[in-house]
């Protein structure tokens, strides 16, 4: 038995397809119209920064990379997930505290490693009766060892 969703509903809904008697040859969501109106004029606005001058082509490819644009943003967002979720998701990943993968106190130096006049010389052995030498035996030690 399959279980029919409400999808449909939301999908139908959502859906300008133009004006009454002279419908759009494409489905497009009210939020793709938007998102697509905002996203064009900031296409302009970057076109202009950058010294490209207003005529048609520019237009046409300001057009373009709009539909490009709004194509990606809109396949990422639904009804089950809207755009101000994902604008608010995408802000607060911008702005999460990161991990600090950079080491800290800058580069190594010797100016705190105390430097004598001499060299260390090795001790001077007394002559005498040389210390009894312990042996290390593995395994259950007597209680003579022991004391040892």
């Amino acid at each position: 038995m399959r279980v029919r969703t409400d999808d449909e509903v939301y999908r139908v809904d959502a859906v300008w397809l133009g004006p009454p008697k002279a419908t759009f040859p494409w489905r497009a969501r009210y939020v793709a119209w938007g998102v697509g109106v905002v996203v064009f004029l900031v296409t302009m606005t970057v076109e202009r920064w950058i010294g490209v001058g207003f005529g048609f082509f520019s237009t046409a490819w300001a057009l373009v990379i709009t539909v490009l644009i709004t194509r990606f943003i809109c396949s990422r967002i639904s009804h089950e997930r809207p755009l101000g979720s994902v604008l608010t998701m995408w802000s607060r990943e911008l702005t999460a505290p990161r991990e600090t993968s950079a080491g800290e106190g800058g580069a190594v130096s010797a100016t705190r490693v105390r430097v004598n006049a001499q060299r260390p010389r090795p001790k001077v052995k007394k002559r005498g009766r040389a210390k009894e030498q312990r042996r290390e035996v593995s395994g259950v030690r007597t209680p003579t060892q022991a004391r040892a």
